[in-house]
């Protein structure tokens, strides 16, 4: 899929309509009367890839001296973002990080040795004499992948995408949201009515989603006020790796010590607001109680699944976005996280079944969690510049998966544990 139908799809799923930057006075021409070129450098406080860019621009600057060099740090000034986001539609390309280069109609994201190549051709071919009107061939940078007759994939672009879909997949297998949800239909089931378990779990599945969007807004904005500081990412590490570490304990000693569950004390009142509202006789009442149901549930879940969203919105806003697309993303990852739950409404509904979240699913998805959430924490800490792969994500949500099927495959030998439902 490429950029841009992977933000096609974004859009369409969210409907929100992204930032459109006006044009900066002057940025109009990128080579002045006297045949100069200019080069704009887009790029972000601690990104390693830009501090390995800057020696190869003072030379080529030395080289070359017609080519004048604007430089933009993107990651704490929010109007250079505007500016790279502008200057780069207007060439039909997206950036979704730093650095970036401009020069005159060319954009080349990322820095290697092959494109540090790309970028000096382009600029002698820029610099030397107009022979012909015939403009010079654009230089071969590997930076897309054509797929013939079927679209372009540019793989930076791809990162954060993939990066929210692997995340947010995971976040969405909550054993308390799945707790809460499954009793609430469970006694739905009793009204015989499929029409008010659809609409019942369908406004607990949407509120839950905007209070959990909500919930990650604060997180963003939070770490938008704070900035690139390194001292930032790494406590959201050190957060991480504690959750998991809290999360990987529950699946061997179940709820002993410190849990990141609902509390016990307040189960008992989220069990009789459910109960009324299977009673309730009016619709508007029924759906009422539903939305201040789902408001207390997901305030207690929020300490079951905080790590996640922490995680997800500080590498966010470590990367050179406008604004509304940061928002654009956290809307994106909550409908990725609200489908589990939705799916689990439509099957209840159709079949009118009973089932109930087993301790033994549950100490499951804890570990799958908490792996997942160790792994991105250690990267947070040691290497936050590998998640811009989008393949790294794949490879961490697949070993994930794999030491999670083998540990608990071990685990459940060696226990001989019966599942037994959660009261």
């Amino acid at each position: 899929m490429g950029r841009g139908a992977v933000r096609a799809f974004i859009q369409a799923c969210v409907l929100i309509v992204l930032l459109i930057a006006l044009p900066t006075d002057g940025m109009a021409s990128t080579i002045d009367t006297r045949g100069d070129v200019t080069l704009y450098f887009f790029w972000g406080k601690g990104c390693p890839h830009c501090a390995k860019a800057k020696p190869f621009l003072d030379d080529l600057r030395q080289r070359h001296p017609g080519l004048q060099v604007c430089d933009y740090e993107v990651l704490s000034n929010r109007k250079n973002v505007e500016i790279l986001m502008t200057m780069a539609r207007e060439r039909g390309f997206e950036a979704t990080g730093v650095p970036v280069f401009i020069i005159g109609n060319h954009v080349i994201a990322g820095f290697s040795e092959e494109k540090a190549r790309a970028i000096e051709r382009q600029v002698s071919a820029l610099l030397a004499p107009r022979k012909a009107e015939v403009p010079a061939a654009p230089p071969k940078e590997a930076e897309t992948i054509i797929i013939p007759g079927i679209c372009t994939v540019d793989p930076n672009a791809l990162s954060l995408p993939v990066f929210t879909v692997v995340i947010a997949a995971l976040d969405s297998f909550n054993p308390c949201a799945f707790f809460v949800l499954l009793f609430l239909l469970s006694l739905m089931i009793h009204a015989h009515s499929r029409n008010r378990m659809a609409l019942v779990g369908g406004t607990f599945v949407l509120f839950s989603g905007l209070i959990y969007f909500l919930f990650m807004a604060a997180w963003l904005n939070l770490f938008l006020f704070t900035g690139t500081l390194a001292a930032v990412t790494t406590t959201a590490g050190i957060i991480a790796v504690v959750v998991a570490v809290i999360n990987i304990k529950d699946f061997f000693f179940f709820e002993k010590g410190v849990s990141l569950v609902i509390p016990e004390d307040k189960k008992p009142k989220l069990f009789e607001r459910m109960r009324h509202l299977v009673h309730t006789g009016s619709l508007p009442s029924m759906l009422a109680g539903t939305v201040v149901l789902a408001v207390a549930a997901n305030s207690y879940e929020l300490l079951c699944t905080a790590g996640f969203p922490m995680v997800y919105t500080r590498l966010l806003t470590l990367r050179a976005l406008p604004s509304s697309e940061y928002y654009l993303y956290l809307a994106f990852y909550n409908l990725i996280y609200v489908i589990p739950l939705a799916v689990i409404v439509a099957i209840f509904t159709a079949t009118l079944g009973s089932r109930k979240l087993t301790e033994w699913q549950g100490r499951i998805l804890k570990l799958l969690s908490g792996i997942m959430m160790l792994m991105l924490g250690l990267v947070i800490l040691l290497k936050p510049t590998l998640l811009n792969n989008a393949l790294a994500s794949l490879v961490l949500m697949a070993l994930a998966l794999s030491v999670t099927a083998i540990i608990a495959v071990g685990a459940r030998k060696m226990e001989g544990q019966t599942e037994k439902p959660r009261p």
